[in-house]
C-alpha cells in the first residue's frame, strides 16, 4: 500500500556550507607553529642587533590571526533549499546572520548549469523573470550534483499524480 504524502512535506531539502578545510583544533596548532617560528626567529634577530624585526615578525602573526578569524566569520554562512508539493523555498543567511528568503513555484523552476561545469559555472535558480544564484562557495562538482538533485525532486514532483483528488 502507498501511502500518500501529506500536503506540505518536504520532498528535498538542502543545507549548503561553504567548506572549511581547517578545524578549530588544526586553526590552534598552526597559530601555535607560527608562533614558535616568529618567536625563535625574532630571538635571533634580537640578538644579532635586530631588534626592530622583532615587532614586525609579532604582526605578522597577528595579520595570519585576524585572517583566518575572517575567513572562520565569513564560514558561517549557509544557504537551505526545501521543496514542498507548492513551493521551492531558497534562505540564505550572511556570514553577519541577516537572511533572505525567495520562494518558487515548481511547476515553472527551471535549475540551470553550464555542462560539464567550469570554474565559473553558476547554478542558478529561475522562473517567472526572477533568477538567482544557488552555492556560488561549492565546488564547480558540487553544484552539477546539487542541480542534478534537485532536477530529478523536481522532476518527480511534476510527475507525481495530484494527491488533492479523490477518486
Amino acid at each position: 500500500m502507498v501511502e500518500p504524502v501529506a500536503r506540505n512535506s518536504v520532498l528535498f531539502d538542502a543545507k549548503l556550507t561553504p567548506h572549511r578545510s581547517l578545524s578549530p583544533r588544526g586553526f590552534m596548532v598552526l597559530m601555535a607553529v607560527i608562533c614558535v617560528i616568529s618567536f625563535v626567529a625574532g630571538m635571533m634577530f634580537y640578538l644579532a642587533g635586530a631588534w626592530p624585526v622583532v615587532g614586525f615578525l609579532g604582526l605578522d602573526v597577528l595579520l595570519i590571526y585576524v585572517a583566518f578569524r575572517v575567513n572562520y566569520h565569513h564560514g558561517r554562512m549557509f544557504e537551505t533549499l526545501e521543496l514542498t508539493q507548492q513551493d521551492l523555498i531558497l534562505r540564505r543567511v550572511d556570514h553577519w546572520g541577516k537572511a533572505s528568503h525567495w520562494r518558487f513555484q515548481p511547476a515553472w523552476l527551471q535549475v540551470l548549469i553550464d555542462e560539464p561545469p567550469a570554474h565559473d559555472s553558476q547554478l542558478i535558480l529561475r522562473s517567472h523573470g526572477r533568477s538567482v544564484t544557488v552555492g556560488a562557495f561549492l565546488t564547480p562538482d558540487e553544484r552539477l550534483d546539487l542541480a542534478k538533485a534537485l532536477r530529478r525532486a523536481l522532476a518527480e514532483l511534476r510527475c507525481a499524480p495530484d494527491l488533492n483528488e479523490s477518486y
